[in-house]
């Protein structure tokens, strides 16, 4: 059950005051939000809304899938509008999930999952496996400078943005956590090993807002006269790292340059200030 709030633009029609102020006395109500999703897609209901002659929703992009054919029924639907529906989901405003942890944000349903993405509010889980810790990015970097600083495993190192560093990790060890002291940052540099080779990635621990900044960087890695380098034009920032072999932004180490399971690598990191 969410809390969610019906607009003022809807509060203000009625016939007087007395019925408009007892409207918003009772604007404030607890929905069950998976009732208003699309049975199609799964996602929140997006205009424009179609109904069967039974009364049943989907989102219009969504009705060609099916032929135009209700999932619930099967009679035909994406040739009438739900009109008031629409204004219904038009009208509901969702506070951000984070609302506990100082957000004070609020957006119309559909719209906050855009926001949640960028909430600096947004928590981020501990990389270390044995750790449950969740808490701001900049609550996170304490943490694991407190916590995990004196273990051996997770070679924590601190560097600055704009300077090149070597890292020493072995591919085993699948991750390695380096500290940006400047803007209370933790990175990861992660490493996975697979048919074609060795696939390795780095992000930063922490929600896609602005507050946080942007950076690119360059990996490159040296070896008996032979040198694989790569170049990404963002630092991944994410809540949560995962361990699963990248798809994209990666550097791709072939087996034949390996020597062993020791990896030393150059990292350049670097933020992208925007000059007006």
């Amino acid at each position: 059950m969410v809390r969610a709030s019906i607009s003022e633009a809807l509060i203000s029609q009625g016939d007087g005051g007395e019925r408009v102020a007892k409207r918003q006395r009772s604007a404030i109500v607890l929905l069950d939000l998976d009732i208003l999703d699309c049975p199609i897609c799964c996602e929140a209901l997006t205009s424009p809304i179609f109904q069967c002659d039974n009364g049943h929703l989907a989102c219009g992009s969504c009705c060609p899938k099916l032929s135009n054919k209700c999932p619930a029924c099967t009679l035909p639907v994406g040739h009438s509008r739900s009109r008031a529906m629409e204004s219904v989901l038009e009208s509901i405003l969702i506070p951000c999930p984070n609302v506990r942890f100082g957000c004070t944000k609020s957006f119309f349903y559909g719209k906050e999952s855009a926001h949640e993405k960028e909430c600096i509010f947004s928590q981020c889980s501990c990389p270390s496996s044995v750790c449950d810790y969740t808490g701001s990015y900049k609550d996170l970097y304490a943490h694991y400078k407190l916590t995990h600083s004196t273990n051996i495993f997770w070679n924590i190192k601190r560097f600055r943005c704009g300077n090149f560093f070597t890292t020493s990790m072995l591919i085993s060890d699948k991750i390695l956590i380096k500290r940006v002291h400047e803007k209370k940052l933790l990175l990861a540099v992660q490493c996975f090993r697979e048919p074609c080779g060795v696939y390795v990635t780095v992000s930063f621990i922490a929600p896609s807002a602005p507050e946080v900044g942007e950076f690119s960087y360059q990996l490159s890695y040296n070896v008996d006269g032979h040198t694989v380098t790569y170049e990404s034009p963002e630092v991944k920032r994410v809540c949560k790292v995962i361990f699963e072999t990248p798809q994209e932004n990666f550097m791709l180490i072939p087996h034949s340059l390996l020597r062993g399971d020791l990896l030393e690598m150059q990292v350049f990191i670097i933020e992208n200030v925007d000059q007006e």
